[in-house]
């Protein structure tokens, strides 16, 4: 009976083996695809992610649906963490923001860009200033002048402490030598231009496009924004660096798989995204969101990843970011 039993396992462990294999040989994908987001509903991310997996199921550009599901919590290391576990799945793909570059850095996270394979850049989305519609401020000099002569007296609105919002304070600061603000964090960027908004902080640095209705609605107004050209969306709003700020950062809007994926699930993936990248309804949504519409493959990707980490260096060491905590 020990033996037929052994022998029965054995089998049924072939046969087990056998059917993962053949689904395996399978042109990909097999199954729906889970789209992590590590930002809450309504965020940047969450708008691109399930925009873009939208066209993907409207196109047909795959044979299974896209699904997205946030993963919130820990300023991104709850959906981090389970991208992680991830490794090899091509079943699950990660939406990109800065949050990477931040986590990555962290030594105690065990989550470097070596975790991933990048996918595709779609864009990015521009940071700014914006200050209330009534506020005394009307140009960045005259708000970096107040924040040097009474420093932290200032309350900048921003997301992450990591994040791309508060690396533009930082870079404001180190430029203009004395100047300091306080810094007010909030869940996402719309929770951070309503305070903004509302006047109950002087500035925001959040992204553009977060801001926009309130600009329409004529409660905020926007001094700068952080790219290295104006938007023909915005043609009137000047950049930093137009204003002697040498300073050119947005949030990254993109996609990943986790490392060890089979070359051809990249391929196919990253060929899927492009034809969303062409799309006239993408094109239409980075139009209306303010973006800076570029893309990259997945190898071009990977290595503005790489670049942007060493940029980002000096302000990930200024916070304590390479510290273990």
């Amino acid at each position: 009976m020990r033996a037929k039993k052994i022998f029965g396992t054995v089998v049924g462990s072939a046969l087990g083996a056998l059917v993962v294999g053949n689904a395996l040989a399978q042109p990909y994908p097999v199954k729906p695809i889970e789209l992590i987001v590590h930002t809450s509903a309504g965020s940047g991310g969450d708008v691109v992610s399930r925009a873009v997996a939208e066209i993907i199921r409207r196109e047909k550009l795959l044979p299974q649906v896209m699904t997205v599901n946030n993963r919130v919590g820990g300023a991104g290391i709850v959906g981090w963490s389970f991208f992680k576990t991830k490794r090899g799945d091509p079943y699950y793909m990660m939406s990109v923001t800065g949050t990477i570059l931040s986590i990555a850095y962290r030594p105690e996270t065990q989550i470097g860009l070596e975790n991933y394979t990048p996918l595709a850049l779609f864009a990015i989305d521009p940071q700014t200033i914006m200050v209330p519609m009534d506020s005394p401020f009307k140009t960045v000099k005259e708000l970096m002048d107040a924040a040097r002569a009474k420093p932290e007296s200032l309350v900048a609105a921003t997301t992450s402490l990591q994040g791309t919002g508060r690396l533009i304070v930082h870079l404001l600061e180190k430029h203009v030598p004395g100047a300091k603000f306080k810094i007010v964090t909030f869940k996402g960027g719309s929770e951070a231009v309503t305070s903004t908004a509302g006047g109950h902080t002087t500035f925001t640095t959040e992204n553009l496009g977060e801001g926009q209705g309130f600009v329409e609605g004529k409660k905020l107004r926007v001094l700068a924004i952080s790219a290295d050209r104006r938007l023909p969306q915005a043609p009137d709003v000047p950049t930093l660096q137009e204003l002697g700020y040498p300073i050119n950062a947005g949030t990254i809007r993109g996609f990943t798989f986790t490392a060890g994926v089979p070359k051809e699930a990249v391929v196919t993936m990253e060929t899927a995204l492009k034809k969303a990248h062409d799309a006239p309804e993408w094109k239409e949504l980075a139009k209306r969101n303010l973006y800076q519409d570029i893309f990259m493959g997945s190898a071009e990707f990977t290595k503005f990843l790489a670049a942007r980490m060493v940029e980002y260096k000096e302000f990930y060491d200024a916070i304590g970011l390479g510290k273990r905590q």
